[in-house]
């Protein structure tokens, strides 16, 4: 079985109009990605995969009256298209732990929609994943048996704190939460090394390797440092779509080691990596 355990709830239910197609240049260096999605593109990208977890981010809108109004349409737009297709997708929320309705929002997405996990991005949301707030988050998600997906490491939006998504600060939440299941989006690129020094630390944090392979070599060197600090099996299979897509991750595991062939550098471990690719992560995220 393949688990994709990173992407991200198309924007249109159906054919997107012309004046609403967006194309981003700035999340990957080798091509512009169209950031709009239908449902139908979706399930496009994601047949080669059995399972995918799916989710938005929740954020306050600074420009309006209310910034919270609205926060939770984010979690019915998941909710709605998991429902179209139950056998394959999971659905996560996002909450904005300093919305005064934040835990009536987190019990609504858990009882009404049915959704299993949670999704933060600190740094695009603007709050302090080390503060009380967001601690109450933390602690709620692992009373309940809810793995937590976290944005880690760099962005190109200018707006967004990188210090709230720097991998050493999941080190502090991982201690106080120890039985908390994390997932480190992206392997906290390009602090790796960190998010490598993590996982190995905490028995229930895991890093995912979506948004890495597009800088080969920077992927290359994640891949030796986890082998070389045995954690290679904390790795967790993920696309980012529509940033990447699944096809895209399987090909390039399997060619990773194609750069170091004339240098002598050591390779990854083939099996290690084909583990990667078929790891049964909903078990190890106790989403089975």
């Amino acid at each position: 079985m393949i688990v994709d355990v990173h992407t991200h709830t198309p924007t249109h239910r159906d054919a997107i109009p012309e004046n609403e197609v967006v194309w981003n240049d700035k999340w990957r260096p080798d091509r512009v990605v169209k950031a709009t999605t239908t449902w139908a593109d979706y399930m496009e990208a994601l047949k080669p995969v059995d399972k995918a977890i799916v989710f938005n981010i929740a954020r306050r809108n600074e420009e309006a009256q209310d910034p919270w109004a609205g926060i939770g349409k984010v979690n019915d737009r998941t909710a709605e298209f998991v429902a179209s297709a139950p056998d394959k997708l999971i659905g996560f929320f996002s909450v904005h732990p300093e919305d005064p309705g934040c835990m009536d929002e987190f019990d609504r997405c858990v009882g009404d929609l049915k959704l299993c996990g949670v999704k933060l991005g600190p740094n695009y949301q603007k709050f302090d994943p080390l503060s009380e707030a967001a601690k109450a988050v933390y602690a709620r998600a692992q009373k309940l048996g809810l793995p937590i997906l976290f944005h880690q490491g760099t962005s190109p939006v200018r707006t967004a704190p990188l210090r709230y998504a720097h991998p050493l600060v999941m080190d502090e939440i991982a201690s106080e939460f120890p039985e908390l299941r994390v997932v480190m989006a992206h392997m906290g690129h390009p602090w790796q090394a960190d998010t490598i020094a993590v996982i190995r630390k905490h028995p229930h944090v895991y890093a995912d390797i979506s948004g890495l392979f597009y800088r080969p070599w920077s992927f290359y060197n994640a891949l030796r440092l986890a082998t070389e600090w045995n954690v290679l099996h904390k790795l967790l299979f993920a696309s980012d779509y529509p940033v990447t897509t699944p096809q895209e991750n399987i090909d390039a595991l399997r060619s990773v080691n194609d750069i170091v062939k004339v240098s002598g550098l050591p390779p990854v471990p083939e099996d290690a990596l084909e583990a990667i690719i078929h790891r049964d992560s909903l078990e190890l995220l106790g989403l089975s």
